[in-house]
């Protein structure tokens, strides 16, 4: 059957599993649009803004494990992408971007609208394709899902000129897809589990550090399988939270600059440290040379090029991480006797670790006078649904929520952690939302980050989509004036956002609901009225202005060289 080649674009959509997008139309798509308006098997998204767009497509993939999907037109709509875009890359969250181009005959003519969208995210992206025949555009869908989801997922794009379009051609959708160049190793050598699981089994002071990559490869449940196996400690990144329940004994909640005392005094005295989907970034290992410096390190990952990137590796495992960590329970399921003097022999380092926690818990001084926002985080999580999806900003809010929310559900927390894109919170619940109708979304935002897509009420209110937004206002960049206290004599150059939003008219204006907290006394009522309400609320809680995030690892500092609660 012929088709043209914006219908052809929506046919593959469909058989993908696609069944929402997010897109914003323009002259260079408008074909496609005309195809979406009597096609009913895709829902389509009309955010106000392209990078909202993108940010809403990588909520939902985050959220479901699926691939997002994006439209824009060309120029300044495909640039507008590229936030989302790299955001997307730096997490590694599989989408696919769909942008418009000017006619073939007009590339590179500096045509109305033209940009090199290739071009620009070649350094942000998996992969692009740019789209010269349509007989090529199934195959080309075909590849785009592919490469987005498997291996070490990201984003696709795939640029489509309008005269392609417009083309006819016959529509054949390909079954599977080889692409000789690329073949991720999914099952992890033998061999090689089997001496991580020798090498595991013979520490005294293991520690397991698990990124995002477990929950991106859905491993949660056998990471669990493994570590409660063992009794194993357990630290994760702010991206591989939730992949191990946080409420369990043995979980040492986040590490890193922001992490626990105990999780960083236990990376720094560990003898056997398992990596698991994590990269070693800086804002876990602190100053390189004295990170883990104890330990061998074995480190599983899909992506054979993240494995000695920042740090030495003993033991190297390339395959999928489920695989892996299934072989590695299997390993411990046949050795019992050799489990059980493990867990014998850990007893100390437990014990040792339980002192650090009795020490330093995860806590902050309360006052009566104003609203704590670690409180206001803690009555979140007390009042929330077990099941509840947290997004968040970037900033100091989004290190309150990693230390105080407790998360023991993968796929619940929604962050930009590589690229720490502010603005990502409000659009990526949106896109969690429309994923999941009746689940419960809640967007935690600072008063700087909000700001930057607040137009994506409107996108709420229009497509019915109950997204409960928590303002905590401080009328500051809140952790760009903590460095500047704590590093810079408190010279709060250009971080005081003193121009009084009223954030409960804002919300009424967009036909939202809105609720202000200014005693920690009206914190509880305030969170209950917003979830109760059906539809979009915005819930202000006016916090103590100067409240730090710590403990804290100065930047060059080893993980044992933080600054602590007084």
């Amino acid at each position: 059957m012929k088709m043209n080649g914006a219908r052809i674009l929506l046919e593959c959509l469909k058989l993908e599993g696609v069944d929402t997008v997010f897109g914003y139309p323009g002259g260079t798509v408008i074909n496609i649009y005309d195809e979406l308006f009597s096609f009913k098997e895709i829902r389509h998204i009309l955010p106000r803004h392209e990078q909202a767009g993108t940010h809403a497509a990588d909520g939902f993939a985050r959220a479901t494990g699926r691939v997002g999907v994006a439209i824009a037109t060309s120029g300044p709509g495909a640039t507008n992408t590229v936030t989302g875009i790299a955001t997307a890359y730096m997490d590694s969250i599989p989408m696919v971007i769909i942008t418009g181009q000017v006619p073939t005959p007009l590339i590179g003519n500096d045509a109305f609208q033209e940009v090199d969208i290739i071009g620009i995210t070649r350094p942000c992206t998996k992969h692009s394709f740019l789209v010269r025949d349509v007989k090529e555009l199934a195959t080309i869908i075909k590849k785009a899902f592919y490469i987005a989801r498997t291996g070490r997922p990201g984003p696709v794009l795939v640029d489509l000129p309008k005269d392609v379009q417009i083309a006819q051609t016959e529509f054949s959708y390909p079954e599977s897809i080889e692409l000789r160049s690329y073949k991720p190793t999914v099952e992890g050598h033998p061999k090689q589990v089997e001496r991580a699981m020798t090498m595991l089994l013979g520490a005294k002071k293991p520690v397991v550090y698990v990124g995002g990559g477990a929950i991106l490869a859905e491993a949660a449940g056998e990471l669990t399988q493994l570590c409660d196996l063992l009794g194993v400690p357990v630290t994760t990144t702010l991206m591989g939270l939730g992949a191990y329940p946080e409420d369990r004994p043995n979980a040492l909640r986040m590490l890193g600059m922001h992490g626990s005392y105990y999780a960083n005094m236990a990376m720094t005295y560990t003898d056997v440290l398992v990596a698991v989907g994590a990269r070693f970034d800086d804002r876990v290992t602190g100053k390189l040379s004295t990170f883990a410096p104890h330990a061998k390190i074995i480190h599983i990952d899909v992506d054979p090029t993240s494995i000695k990137k920042n740090v030495r590796v003993d033991l190297p495992i390339v395959g999928d991480v489920k695989d892996v960590l299934a072989r590695m329970v299997k390993e411990a399921q046949a050795h019992p006797e050799k489990v059980a003097l493990f867990t014998s022999a850990i007893e100390p380092w437990l014990a040792e670790i339980a002192g650090w926690k009795a020490k330093h818990p995860l806590t902050y001084k309360h006052a009566a006078e104003t609203i704590k926002p670690q409180y206001v985080i803690e009555k979140l999580r007390e009042l929330s649904a077990p099941d509840a999806i947290i997004s968040t900003d970037v900033g100091q809010h989004q290190m309150w929520t990693a230390q105080f929310f407790t998360f023991t559900k993968p796929r619940t927390l929604l962050t930009s952690g590589g690229l720490g894109t502010m603005g990502y919170g409000l659009p990526a619940a949106m896109g969690a939302q429309a994923a999941f109708p009746q689940r419960q979304v809640i967007a935690i935002c600072g008063d700087g980050g909000i700001q930057m897509n607040i137009q994506e009420m409107a996108t709420l209110v229009q497509n019915r989509l109950p997204v409960k937004i928590v303002i905590l206002n401080n009328n500051f960049l809140g952790m760009v004036r903590q460095w500047q206290e704590l590093f810079f004599d408190k010279r709060y150059s250009q971080t005081c956002m003193e121009l009084p939003i009223d954030y409960i008219k804002l919300a009424d204006a967009y036909g939202a609901k809105g609720f202000r907290a200014t005693t920690t006394e009206e914190v509880a009522e305030v969170i209950t009225q917003g979830f109760a309400h059906d539809g979009p609320v915005i819930m202000e809680f006016m916090i103590a202005r100067e409240e730090k995030v710590l403990p804290m690892v100065p930047a060059g500092a080893s993980l044992n060289e933080m600054v602590l609660n007084a």
